[in-house]
């Protein structure tokens, strides 16, 4: 039953982040600018997480206190954080969503091209081949072996530099300070995202602050984009484990996907599905071998 419970709350915090994209750009349509809908999903991810983290020490108060240190090492790397979402939601500007999310989602080569750097040594052969079909789905799933089809070199510039940003992102969420409990951490890593948020946009935020965006957008992509997924990933992968959770993390994809088909009416072919799923069956295969490895 716990292994169950670890799988829902994984699945539904994957599913959280699938929807964000869908959400930005349906926004987008209705007339909101992204500077503010960055803004305010930065924002309520920082309040909510402060209030959050504040219960958890008054509940716990022997639980570890992060160090000057530790804090400006967290802020530092949340500016990857902060840059995957204003990049990302850019990119969707310029190219669909469906489209946008199998860029973002190039993250998947380009961490193991990030840890044969940290390692300085070669990845592992499986590493390497599920990298090489990664890109492989995407041709198909970009729908780049049409020739009629033009993707706009900025949507496609932008979407690359997010998955390097996000990729940067994985690694400060997986590996750094991991001493300091989870909410805590997720707290000073939203509060780095919320600063380099500000810093990008700067002088473009305040003119498109409004309340109604903030009530109808903001709210929601604060909960689904900062503050869901963390607590949800929090309670579930303890209980099955980085392996299962990698697999099910997948999810982001064909979520992202269908939500995009369904709310914005984009048209998905039978070729980008199977390159969809040529890439979710790869970041399977990667994370149920790195499970019976361990």
């Amino acid at each position: 039953m716990s292994k169950l419970k670890g799988v829902i709350f994984v699945g539904l915090g994957a599913a959280s982040y699938g929807i964000l994209a869908t959400i930005v750009k349906f926004a987008n349509n209705s007339g909101a600018h992204t500077s503010a809908l960055t803004f305010y999903q930065a924002l309520v991810g920082v309040v909510s997480l402060f209030i959050l983290m504040t219960i958890q020490y008054r509940k716990q108060p022997e639980l570890p206190k992060p160090k000057t240190k530790s804090k400006v090492k967290l802020l530092l790397f949340g500016i990857s954080m902060g840059l995957t979402s204003c990049l990302y939601y850019i990119s969707i500007q310029y190219v669909s969503v469906s489209i946008g999310i199998i860029l973002l989602m190039q993250s998947i080569w380009m961490s193991v091209v990030w840890e044969m750097i940290q390692q300085r040594k070669m990845a592992h052969w499986s590493k390497l081949a599920g990298s090489l079909v990664v890109l492989i789905g995407t041709v198909f799933a970009t729908n780049l072996i049409q020739q009629d089809v033009k993707l706009s070199l900025i949507g496609l510039l932008y979407g690359l530099a997010a998955a390097l940003s996000y990729t940067i992102s994985l690694h400060a969420s997986n590996h750094v300070e991991k001493q300091i409990p989870s909410l805590t951490r997720s707290f000073y890593l939203v509060t780095g995202g919320f600063l380099t948020v500000i810093a990008f946009w700067n002088v473009q935020i305040p003119p498109h602050l409004d309340w109604m965006i903030f009530l109808k957008f903001g709210l929601v992509l604060g909960l689904f984009g900062t503050v869901i997924p963390p607590i949800l990933f929090t309670r579930g992968i303890p209980l099955i484990g980085l392996g299962i959770a990698g697999i099910l993390i997948a999810l982001e994809i064909p979520v992202s996907i269908l939500s995009a088909h369904l709310v914005l009416k984009e048209h998905i072919s039978l070729m980008q599905w199977f390159g969809v799923l040529l890439i979710v069956a790869t970041v399977v295969f990667m994370n149920s071998r790195k499970q019976n490895e361990n």
